[in-house]
Parts: C-alpha cells; structure tokens; sequence
C-alpha cells in the first residue's frame, strides 16, 4: 500500500539505505522537505514501510541535453530507497508510477532528478531519459541526471 508520510518517517530508510548507516537521521534531511509544494511516498508491505522517496517541486538547471519550455514545472525526485529485504519486488515501481500519475493530476510537466550509476536500469525501465554525461557526487558515488516528461 502507498501512503504519503512525513519528512520523518524518511529518514531511517535515507540512512540505512542511502547513507549506509552512517549518519544520524536528523543528517538525512534534505533542504525542501517540507518546502511548498513537496511530498514523501511511502510503499508499506504488511504494515512495514519499505521503500520511499521524495519529491520536491524544483525545476531542472538549464545546460542539459532536453529543452524545457518557459513555464513548464518540474519536480525533482530524490531519495528514493528500498529496504534491502524488500528488493526486486517491484515497490520502486509502484512507488515512482503512483508519484507520475499524482504529478500529472497537479499539471506537473516532468520528474527529473540525480540517478545513482546502480539505479540507472531501473529508471531506465521506468521510462527515464539520461540527459547528463556520468558525474560524481562527493562522498555518494557516481551519477547522471535523468528526465521523465509527465504531461
């Protein structure tokens, strides 16, 4: 089942999955989580929460590879994680496709956001476009920017 939930509620999974355990949860906030317009999903699997992510209405930087026309709106989907026992059960992907069909409701004109080299395939799948050469992002790993148009 899909629940929208607090910025809190994030912010074990952030760590664990995101962070590697590594950081105290009020670490894992990130700015705009509670920023107009922003939300958090939750998947629950049998009453556990098990992959979530967050989506913050921020438009994408000029300088990538897609044309955005003025005034179209963009959110950005950011940590996205699935608990480790709860993998390759298609959570992820109830989760991002629940967040598109919301987003599109709301008149929003497309998702992008900063994939992990790992997650690449699964964004893939989902329909994402990679409109940025591969990056590192200090302390997290490799990456590049990804774009869904939504409406």
């Amino acid at each position: 089942m899909i629940k929208f939930i607090t910025t809190g509620e994030t912010l074990a999974i952030r760590n664990e999955v995101l962070r590697e355990g590594k950081l105290a949860p009020a670490q894992c906030i990130f700015p705009g989580d509670d920023g107009e317009g922003a939300f958090h999903l939750g998947y629950f699997h049998e009453g556990v929460l098990a992959c979530i992510a967050t989506f913050h209405k921020q438009d994408l930087t000029p300088g990538n590879r897609v044309k955005i026309h003025e005034g179209a709106v963009g959110y950005q989907v950011r940590g996205m994680a699935t608990l480790p026992e709860f993998r390759g059960q298609g959570f992820g992907n109830k989760v991002v496709n629940f967040a598109i069909v919301y987003l599109r409701g709301q008149k929003v004109n497309y998702i992008w956001g900063n994939a992990r080299k790992i997650a690449l395939p699964f964004y893939k799948a989902l329909g994402f476009e990679f409109i940025s050469d591969e990056f590192e992002i200090l302390g997290i790993g490799p990456h590049k920017v990804m774009y869904l148009k939504v409406k």
